[in-house]
């Protein structure tokens, strides 16, 4: 795990980045991706308002996050789980209603992301992931400024001031 420090925050490291054009669509995982503000990410279903919890509503659920240490000992894979990034080393909860940034994208935390029963359906899991992820589905944001995101970029929060 990176510890990379700023300031007084954990920063966290950008594992994986994963993506599908339509909802339904398996997700695909991506080296890079644009955030466009106000929108999503460029090629998820999401940003172009066609997403299961988005319909007709761009700009609503326009990127999740999900902490990676929380598939450990899971049969999940980052692609079964419906989430876009995946990051390890920072506490996502904390980031809701707090600005932070990503590559070159700067974003909000905007509320929890309840784990639901979709991810299992689509996966053919057999295994909840509502069950497996309670307390763990990871981080709505909201993308304020565009820019790129790669495997491997930095998730810088804010100072957290204690």
């Amino acid at each position: 795990m990176a510890d990379v420090l700023k300031g007084d925050a954990m920063n966290g490291i950008i594992k994986a980045i994963c993506i599908a054009e339509v909802a339904g669509a398996p997700m695909r995982e991506v080296q890079m991706v644009e955030a466009v503000a106000g929108v999503g990410l460029a090629g998820d279903r999401y940003a172009k308002a066609e997403g299961s919890f988005n319909r007709g509503r761009l700009g609503k659920n326009q990127v999740t996050l999900m902490n990676t240490i929380f598939f450990e000992g899971t049969e999940f894979a980052f692609t079964d789980s419906r989430r876009n990034l995946f990051v390890e080393g920072t506490e996502l909860m904390w980031l809701i209603g707090r600005d932070f940034q990503i590559g070159t994208a700067r974003f909000r935390g905007v509320k929890y992301c309840d784990p639901c029963q979709r991810p299992s359906k689509l996966s053919g899991k057999t295994r909840s992931f509502k069950e497996a992820f309670l307390d763990r589905g990871g981080l709505r944001a909201d993308v304020l400024e565009s820019g790129t995101i790669r495997v491997g970029d930095v998730l810088i929060p804010p100072p957290k001031g204690y």
